[in-house]
């Protein structure tokens, strides 16, 4: 790597894994030498120790979470010199993280307008504590990233999900959460039929038990917002379902294009893209501002967050963030 080295504060904002995952891929992509200081420092597990004895992919920490790993290194292997296999071990549905299923059926549709496609192919679910799961994901390198506009909500055409179990947990559970989550959407929203699929998992495609639900809104316009939660000991099926299902409305009502767990996720695209990418959200998490942050202060986008000054969400906690991205160029194509 060329250049003066980055010196990264780790504990500030957000101060958890979203800094070292930011930092680390656009210090990759970008050839900047990096230091990142008191890592998770103000968590109840500070530093890397909770990532125990895992380290692959050169500088990328395995993660607990699949999907957490694929945040990181999506983005350099998209600046590649050839088509890349990503045989990724871990969680795939884990708390504090997204599930292997929003990043399927949400994520994936939508990061794709950034001009580029990938292939996931879940080999093996993973649940907490042991993991285990195995998903691979393939993608060819880009030349440029297109910048995205994310601002038109649209109505609400479908809504759909998925309520699973594995390991030893009985079908009867998906049953109960996907019947509460439906309950739950109907009394606020009573004119669009909920295809809430219940699912046993295959014995040979899961590791260990677990059980969770995600609900998905598709809107006329194209835009997916979502609600999701994992079951845990003791806790009944109902409150599993309930619980995603006011997570999906909560996303509804603030009126923007992204739901809560998707803005942060664009940030560091957005940065490296073409052009002026904009998208418009809810409330700004502190998740996506600490992203915004260090695209900034490493990549030097420019980014601006404002209310949305549309009509419609005069009333609704709505914001644009836009982003002039770098136009970051692919030196092997």
């Amino acid at each position: 790597m060329a250049g003066q080295r980055v010196e990264v504060d780790g504990g500030i904002m957000e101060g958890g894994g979203q800094i070292l995952r930011v930092s680390t891929a656009l210090s990759c992509l970008l050839g900047l030498p990096l230091r990142v200081q008191k890592i998770r420092a103000g968590r109840s597990t500070p530093g890397l120790r909770y990532l125990k004895k895992k380290i692959q992919l050169s500088v990328f920490c395995l993660l607990r979470s699949v999907c957490l790993l694929m945040q990181v290194s999506m983005p350099c292997v998209l600046f590649a010199a050839f088509p890349s296999e990503l045989r990724l071990k871990g969680g795939t549905n884990a708390e504090m993280a997204p599930q292997i299923d929003y990043t399927e059926m949400v994520f994936k549709p939508i990061v794709e307008k950034f001009g580029f496609r990938f292939n996931c192919d879940i080999k093996m679910r993973g649940y907490y504590p042991k993991g285990g799961g195995e998903v691979i994901v393939r993608m060819s390198p880009v030349k440029q990233l297109n910048p995205i506009n994310l601002t038109d909500r649209g109505s609400v055409t479908k809504i759909y999900g998925r309520a699973f179990v594995a390991g030893v947990l009985p079908f009867k559970v998906a049953k109960e959460m996907a019947s509460a989550a439906v309950r739950c959407i109907r009394k606020e929203i009573r004119d669009l039929y909920v295809n809430i699929q219940p699912v046993q998992e295959p014995k040979d495609q899961a590791f260990g038990s677990g059980n969770g639900i995600i609900i998905i809104a598709e809107t006329s316009t194209g835009c997916l917002l979502a609600g999701s939660s994992l079951g845990k000991r003791g806790v009944n099926a109902d409150k599993v379902g309930i619980e995603a299902a006011e997570m999906l409305l909560a996303n509804l009502r603030h009126g923007g294009a992204v739901d809560e767990y998707l803005q942060d996720q664009l940030i560091i695209f957005m940065a490296l893209a073409n052009g002026v990418s904009r998208i418009k959200t809810g409330p700004v998490t502190l998740h996506t501002q600490t992203a915004i942050h260090f695209a900034e202060q490493l990549a030097k986008a420019q980014f601006t967050v404002k209310k949305s000054e549309n009509e419609d969400d005069a009333s609704k906690d709505t914001y644009i963030i836009e982003c002039q991205g770098i136009g970051m160029t692919n030196p092997h194509l």
